[in-house]
């Protein structure tokens, strides 16, 4: 029986490095994968750091400005939405360690519990597979020839969908999820149950003993046959 992998690819965009000493989430990015493909069910939030501002080191890598943030919701606003988008289904992060410490900090000053979801750093499967050589997300986006052009600043949205792609390859590349899903566009605030119905009608058609022989049969008509000679 078919079953339906679900798994979230996150990033976020923050004022600093340092969630105990007060920085916070000023975006957070979720794109989903069904079968380790998109789907086209993302959310993208942007949040008002209430008395924190952007540092100035910050801001040069990720361009977000204090005046932009000032007219966002508090992530405290919009913390139901991305549990419940996020479900208990799988995180795919990149440096997971960095996010989830920034995001069970926010839940922390919410009063809600801390994440327990599985997690997938892409870093460290990165360097099991590929073994030396840098494991950014700009360098993996090479290494897989994955255009990078409108990457001038990092952003939650435009990474968690590199990082999409990334890791569809180090999974194997495309071939990994043979389904064939519609990339319709859905509403940012579609859940789990509702991306999931349009995958669960798989109809799986049986061939009876004496179809299968027929078709071996058939087939040996076929001399030197592009498949090879390893097929049955």
């Amino acid at each position: 029986m078919n079953q339906t992998t679900r798994e979230i690819v996150l990033d976020t965009e923050t004022t600093g490095l340092n969630p105990e000493g007060g920085d916070r989430i000023i975006e957070i990015a979720c794109v989903e994968l069904i079968n380790h493909i998109p789907s086209g069910n993302n959310i993208q939030l942007y949040f008002n750091p209430e008395t924190k501002n952007v540092s100035e080191e910050a801001e040069k890598i990720h361009g977000i400005k204090n005046n932009f943030l000032k007219k966002q919701k508090f992530f405290r606003d919009k913390a139901d939405e991305i549990i419940e988008f996020i479900s208990n289904d799988t995180l795919v992060i990149h440096n997971a360690s960095f996010d989830i410490g920034f995001i069970n900090q926010e839940l922390k000053l919410c009063n809600k519990k801390k994440l327990k979801n599985p997690v997938i750093d892409t870093i460290k499967l990165a360097r099991k597979k590929l073994g030396g050589g840098a494991v950014n997300l700009d360098a993996l986006c090479r290494r897989f020839n994955i255009d990078i052009s409108g990457r001038k600043l990092h952003g939650a949205f435009l990474d968690s969908h590199l990082l999409a792609e990334v890791y569809i390859e180090l999974l194997g590349g495309r071939q990994v999820g043979l389904e064939f899903i519609n990339n319709k566009k859905q509403s940012p605030t579609d859940n789990k149950s509702k991306s999931l119905k349009k995958y669960k009608k798989i109809i799986l058609v049986k061939v009876s003993e004496e179809e299968a022989q027929l078709h071996k049969k058939f087939m040996k008509n076929f001399k030197n046959p592009v498949w090879g000679k390893y097929v049955y």
